[in-house]
């Protein structure tokens, strides 16, 4: 018998994302906006879903919260950790697990946060009703997300339209930066929702020197570039219509990447 489909899904997720770690200086001034946007305060016990290189995870600790950081892919855990001791922050919890299946017992955190983390997670009711059972009665969540009509949003889609297609019932990541999408999908969880927005700086000398970056970084597009590895005329065209659609957000030798920011309380 075959393996469960999202089962699989989550395993290519897993090493899809093993090489994100060079990200961590472009994604830490998000985490420091998050945190202060979740009201993060000295003393809560805090989970951050998809923790990745431990970013949101560490800043919320220099709070003096008490943290906790989930992540499915061991790689990513393992540079969570040494960001941690490097920071001098050895009471941080680290967690190789998975966002549709949090290994927590009900009711044990007042704060979950993810940062381009939960919206991964293939399943947005599961994901969102496991973060909701591991919050304290009036616990807050609070999370950015990539909005669909901005670069990454429009990246990923890029992304999705050239690789094979996810499990049936798989929800597209940018979903998660539409609010209206958004408040349907918290509505039976929390309370109305507050938005806000940002926008992360992304240095390149060139729209080139950004792609190379993302294809030996960022997994989905590593992935990409490796699928075409036989066939250079496609890959050639796909970096060319890549380019083209970076170009516009490209300014000063800076990738403008704006994102959603989310914050609601539980029932």
């Amino acid at each position: 018998m075959s393996q469960d489909p999202f089962a699989e899904f989550k395993n290519r997720q897993r090493e899809m994302w093993s090489t994100f770690a060079p990200t961590a200086m472009f994604t830490t001034p998000v985490a420091g906006q998050l945190v202060r946007f979740a009201q993060i305060e000295q003393g809560e016990s805090v989970l951050d879903v998809g923790t990745g290189t431990g970013v949101v995870a560490v800043t919320a600790a220099r709070r003096g919260a008490r943290v906790t950081g989930l992540d499915l892919t061991p790689e990513l855990i393992e540079a969570a950790g040494e960001n941690a001791r490097i920071a001098g922050l050895e009471d941080i919890v680290w967690t190789e697990g998975d966002a549709e299946n949090l290994p927590y017992a009900d009711a044990s955190f007042d704060v979950v946060l993810s940062q381009f983390g939960h919206m991964f997670a293939p399943r947005p009711e599961v994901a969102i009703a496991e973060m909701r059972r591991v919050l304290k009665p009036g616990g807050r969540i609070a999370f950015a997300t990539w909005p669909p009509e901005d670069f990454v949003g429009r990246m990923f889609a890029f992304i999705g339209r050239n690789s094979p297609p996810p499990p049936a019932g798989a929800s597209p990541p940018p979903q998660w930066g539409n609010p209206g999408i958004v408040a349907e999908r918290l509505g039976p969880h929390f309370e109305a929702p507050f938005f806000g927005r940002g926008t992360m700086q992304f240095p390149a000398l060139s729209i080139e020197h950004f792609r190379l970056f993302l294809e030996r970084s960022v997994g989905p597009m590593r992935k990409l570039v490796e699928n075409l590895a036989g066939d250079p005329q496609k890959l050639a065209a796909l970096r060319a219509e890549f380019d083209a659609m970076a170009g516009p957000y490209y300014v000063d030798n800076v990738v403008q990447q704006n994102y959603l920011l989310t914050r609601a309380r539980a029932r």
